[in-house]
């Protein structure tokens, strides 16, 4: 099958304005016998179900939680990128598509990376208009911090708790279109499997994970917003619930997944501290924007931090990218943290951490506070307590999260840091519509593969999920739409309705049936540490070929000695795992087949062979500028790899710089 990404013509700063002046509509009146089935209620899924219901559609929303209010996007700390230049730094349109390009190592597609560059200021607006409480200067004006792979000041912030507030701001608008009877809500409900009639997507099957019932739902078309799959790893910052399952069955039906082993690292996040963790805690990378990032120049060093004096300190990213310092892109910032632990440099008791320290910012913050208050020659310790105020304001509940969680002071003691695996670039394979391969179906948010090339910028998921569900979708769809006016709703005792829910039925039975000797997470478990140990933040090739091997002799394993408590038709937490992590026993090998394909380093994905002599990932533009999208072709036969060319009109990929 032939990608066509359906880019429009012309000049890329007037594609999207054009193809809005262009696209075809739907009459009010007809939008109003139009169904549209929505599967996720984060940032990208809420965003959408509300415009859309706004718009007159009438939209069926589906989340696994017990409310919206907790879909994944609620967990986002730092903020959210936009092009305003309210700091009069030299921000532009231009130059946050510049940056989100570089930072994706020239493996995103251009044109939708210009698009959301261009509608990211109208997401503060819309934003605002709700009620999202940003932060603000003295003045009333929004506030900006800096985030990585950037010199500008571009991130809006609400604190530490940027993506609760963006969440409620969308939910309130959810929850209205709901009160006016224009989406209806179907909470604690599973989507496990995609309805297709005459090769279009026609609905879902889901699951009622109240009650274990299986339920048929009709759509003209199907709205994927179910977050990433950073969950393969087992340990990562995601919510435990966060699965691969929508997007998985989406591409089982013809969905072809794009760049799967483009997994983000994340540089500062809480290190492990024993195999009995389920989950890791990410500290925020805003927190980059003031913290210093240091390992003693000592190897194996006993001291405590404070009794490490500063000529001994190896303040190791402003050495070696003097240009971004700490704030250089998160692939960057975790690889180096890698190798001065690798090398003998790591603190804590594991050795597998380094510090994040604020005691300087704390100095900085304190003495232009006692400016301000006019205090001549102020003491040091009151230096020290109005620095700690200031920065209490800007991210005390992340410095909070982590005295509750390591049971030591930050604001007295360096934060202990490592990277994990965090966000996924890799997704369900779109065109500029956001429709995948499959008609009526279309991807939205992380689910998506579309803007971040092989590794995101910090502050930019946030940005995607609402462009995409505010500011995108609600042209777009109307190009597929517009062909369904006289598609009457199919009843849902059609036989396609009837074929998807006996197989989904049937693969419950055979899941119930094992009844074998270890747990759902024992499996999980296992899994993560071989993608960790050989698809993690480094790769090779011989691991890879490992990797495929053991997944494929654990997958085997899972279906005959995986042991699952309780019955099918009742409320059953087990039962939804193992579905969840039977799919990533499958992406899983995808993962690392698409890793193996592709030699070259390139953001995150970084193959031991190609690197530059300073260790950076080493791109290979002639053989692999490309989307590698995979088709799915059976159970036990090796996916199809189609490629979809990145041609770049203006950005001239060139090797990446942070120095």
């Amino acid at each position: 099958m032939e990608l066509d990404a359906k880019i429009p013509a012309g000049p890329l700063e007037e594609k999207w304005t054009k193809y809005k002046s262009t696209c075809r509509l739907v009459n009010p009146a007809n939008k109003r016998r139009i169904e549209v089935v929505v599967i996720g209620t984060g940032l990208a899924g809420a965003s959408a179900a509300a415009t859309l219901a706004e718009l007159g559609y009438q939209v069926k929303a589906f989340c696994f939680q017990d409310s919206p209010r907790r879909a994944h996007s609620i967990a986002a700390q730092g903020g959210i990128n936009a092009a305003k230049n309210y700091q009069n730094d030299g921000d532009s349109v231009f130059r946050l598509f510049y940056d989100t390009v570089k930072g994706g190592d020239y493996r995103s597609r251009e044109s939708n990376v210009y698009r959301l560059s261009e509608v990211s200021a109208n997401i503060i607006d819309q934003c605002v208009a709700q009620g999202v409480p940003f932060a603000r200067e003295y003045g009333g004006l929004l506030s900006n911090r800096s985030f990585g792979g950037v010199q500008v000041q571009r991130t809006f912030y609400a604190a530490g708790q940027t993506g609760q507030q963006l969440l409620l701001g969308a939910y309130s608008a959810l929850e209205r279109q709901v009160a006016l009877g224009n989406v209806t809500m179907y909470a604690r409900h599973e989507m496990l499997d995609v309805v297709m009639i005459d090769g279009k997507a026609r609905g879902i099957i889901a699951r009622n994970l109240k009650t274990g019932g299986l339920e048929r739902h009709f759509g003209h078309a199907v709205l994927l917003c179910t977050g990433g799959y950073g969950n393969v790893f087992y340990l990562s910052t995601n919510a435990m619930g966060s699965n691969v399952t929508a997007a998985w069955k989406a591409h089982k039906k013809g969905a072809y997944f794009a760049n799967p082993s483009y997994t983000q690292i994340h540089p500062t996040c809480i290190p492990v501290s024993g195999d009995h963790q389920s989950k890791l805690t990410l500290m925020s990378e805003s927190l980059r924007n003031d913290g210093r990032i240091w390992v003693p120049k000592q190897k194996d060093d006993p001291r405590k931090p404070g009794d490490i004096p500063e000529e001994e300190r190896d303040y190791y990213l402003e050495r070696r990218y003097p240009a971004y310092g700490n704030l250089v892109p998160r692939d960057v910032a975790s690889r180096a943290a890698k190798e001065r632990c690798d090398a003998g440099y790591g603190v804590g008791p594991s050795k597998m951490a380094v510090y994040l320290d604020y005691a300087s910012a704390i100095i900085r913050y304190g003495k232009a506070a006692a400016h301000k208050q006019q205090l001549h020659d102020p003491s040091d310790d009151t230096i020290r307590e109005l620095g700690k105020k200031a920065v209490n304001e800007k991210y005390g509940n992340l410095f909070e999260m982590y005295e509750k969680i390591t049971g030591e002071n930050p604001y007295e003691t360096p934060m202990r840091i490592y990277p994990a695996v965090h966000y996924t670039m890799g997704g369900l394979w779109v065109d500029y519509e956001l429709m995948t391969t499959v008609p009526g179906l279309y991807a939205l948010g992380e689910c998506n593969f579309s803007d971040h090339g092989a590794n995101r910028l910090g502050a930019s998921a946030l940005m995607q999920g609402l462009a995409d569900g505010y500011f995108v979708i609600p042209y777009t769809i109307g190009s597929y739409l517009a062909d369904e006016i006289r598609t009457a709703p199919i009843p849902t005792d059609h036989p396609a309705f009837e074929t998807a829910e006996k197989q989904v039925r049937d693969k419950l039975e055979k899941l119930m049936n094992i009844r074998g000797k270890h747990s759902v997470d024992h499996f999980h478990k296992e899994l993560g540490k071989i993608m960790w140990n050989k698809c993690g933040m480094a790769r090779n090739a011989q691991g890879l070929k490992e990797a495929i091997e053991e997944i494929r002799a654990l997958r085997k394993a899972f279906w005959e000695d995986v042991r699952i408590p309780g019955e099918m038709d009742e409320l059953n937490p087990e039962l939804e795992k193992a579905g969840r992590v039977a799919d990533f026993l499958e992406l899983g090998e995808l993962v690392c087949r698409d890793a193996l394909h592709r030699e070259e380093s390139c953001g995150g994905h970084f193959r031991e062979e190609y690197q530059t002599e300073e260790g950076e990932a080493k791109r290979d533009d002639e053989h692999f500028c490309y989307v590698g999208a995979w088709e799915y072709k059976g159970d036990e036969a090796v996916a199809e790899l189609h490629r979809e060319p990145l041609n770049y009109e203006v950005m001239h990929p060139t090797q990446r710089s942070y120095k």
